[in-house]
């Protein structure tokens, strides 16, 4: 009866310690392919989609004002010439400010600009704040050109300001990941969809149509081929994806380190906005968009309607995205300067560039997982106080599973209790066959002495 009762405690003891083995197994998976809570970034005020400054400049129109930007507080200022106009403005809850010249005055300036004979190294931006046309000129204009374009600026009045910057202009060549071919090397924008296949949304610059991409210097991993490109006049390509999709993490830009941010639609942003760029070479930087319709005489040609920031961005960054709030912005073209003194950098919009390629944005869904496409390009973003915007909800980069795997097992809130469950289950099991080896060794004597004498 004993040794019954000791047979049925090890049963029992070995099928607990397998249940304990499957449960603790259970857990542990579930806490790997659980959605991580990443570092869930707290959202900031954002005024309603009416008080924008941007629809009240296209409904009151060009002739009554001249552009709209956004406070230190995030609250939307339009530039209006009239008083009816700076009265509209208030009601809507924006702040209004008279000034001389309208948006078709200083558009009139930068067509006159731009029918002048072209200078590299000269780029204009309409100054919304200053109510001015700003031309600038880097370091390889010379003294011949710049003193024409400076004739050519006072006869247009004095709403059009002269400006020497230091460095030049160029695009960016050479990402948020690298991507290399025997063009050169660029990055990866913005993951985008026709709705059959999936592109990567790129700077134009960086290569002709069929040039073919890899992720590696020794062109093994092939990760697709350029299959339209726009540069000069924009700058934006499409590079089709070698397999026809993007795959698991489409909609998250990488910021380094392992880390992402998940892109969760595509908007037009406002000057003065705080904004966020990453970059293969310089990482993830953050700055304010200064200017909008940006023209860059580029030693390889003009680009026009770019958004100009004070984001600094060095060789390797072209093509890399730039956002806030997880809201896609633009991708990176060029500019003047680098990481270290700084300086400017211009971005093509990418709500012009998926219109003019017809495709949308692969965009995270709205329950924080997996994927869908945008609807189509947004308005300009909600108004975001501009020193407390963040670049948006974290996730992880795909392609760096491992480590994410291996910081998730060791974290107790995660897999730390299946894997207790699992050590206890392993240590009841060994004790069993422990006890029972144990008793077969005595058994073994036992008959061999009473053989043996």
């Amino acid at each position: 009866m004993r040794h019954a009762r000791r047979r049925l405690v090890r049963r029992v003891t070995r099928l607990a310690a397998v249940g304990g083995l499957l449960l603790g197994g259970t857990m542990v998976t579930r806490a790997v392919a659980s959605e991580p809570d990443g570092t869930s970034v707290p959202r900031t005020f954002a005024a309603s989609a009416a008080d924008t400054g941007s629809e009240l400049v296209a409904r009151l129109g060009a002739s009554r004002t001249a552009g709209s930007w956004l406070s230190a507080a995030g609250k939307p200022v339009v530039a209006v010439t009239d008083e009816e106009a700076a009265a509209a403005v208030r009601k809507a809850g924006a702040e209004a400010k008279m000034v001389d010249h309208s948006m078709d005055d200083l558009k009139s300036a930068t067509s006159t600009l731009r029918s002048a004979p072209r200078v590299a190294g000269t780029a204009w931006v309409m100054d919304y704040r200053s109510n001015e046309v700003v031309v600038k000129g880097d370091s390889t204009v010379s003294a011949s050109d710049w003193s024409r374009m400076t004739q050519i600026a006072d006869g247009m009045g004095g709403f059009v300001r002269m400006e020497r910057t230091e460095g030049t202009f160029t695009t960016r060549l050479n990402g948020a990941l690298p991507l290399l071919s025997t063009a050169g090397r660029c990055s990866a924008g913005f993951n985008v969809t026709d709705g059959q296949r999936d592109f990567i949304l790129t700077a134009g610059h960086c290569g002709p149509d069929g040039s073919v991409w890899f992720a590696d210097t020794r062109g093994t991993q092939q990760i697709g081929q350029t299959v339209k490109q726009n540069f000069p006049g924009s700058d934006f390509s499409l590079v089709q994806y070698a397999s026809g999709k993007a795959g698991a993490g489409a909609e998250v830009v990488s910021i380094g380190e392992g880390k992402g941010v998940r892109i969760t639609g595509a908007a037009d942003p406002a000057v003065g906005q705080r904004v966020f760029r990453s970059g293969s070479t310089s990482g993830l930087r953050d700055g304010e968009v200064t200017a909008l319709n940006a023209t860059v005489n580029y030693p390889e040609g003009t680009v026009t309607g770019l958004i100009e920031t004070n984001v600094c961005a060095e060789p390797g960054d072209s093509g890399g995205p730039m956002f806030s709030e997880g809201v896609a912005l633009g991708v990176t073209s060029g500019g003047s300067g680098d990481c270290t003194s700084g300086g400017t950098t211009f971005f093509q919009p990418v709500t012009k560039a998926m219109a003019a390629l017809n495709v949308k944005m692969i965009v995270a869904a709205p329950n924080g997982s997996g994927q869908g496409a945008a609807p189509a390009p947004s308005a300009t973003q909600s108004a975001i106080a501009p020193g407390e915007a963040s670049p948006g909800s974290s996730a992880p980069i795909t392609g760096e599973g491992a480590a994410t795997l291996l910081a998730r097992l060791a974290d107790p809130k995660n897999a730390g209790p299946g894997l207790l469950v699992i050590a206890g289950s392993l240590c009841a099991l060994v004790a069993t066959r422990f006890i029972r080896a144990e008793k077969d060794r005595k058994a073994y004597r036992r008959y061999y002495s009473t053989t043996w004498g």
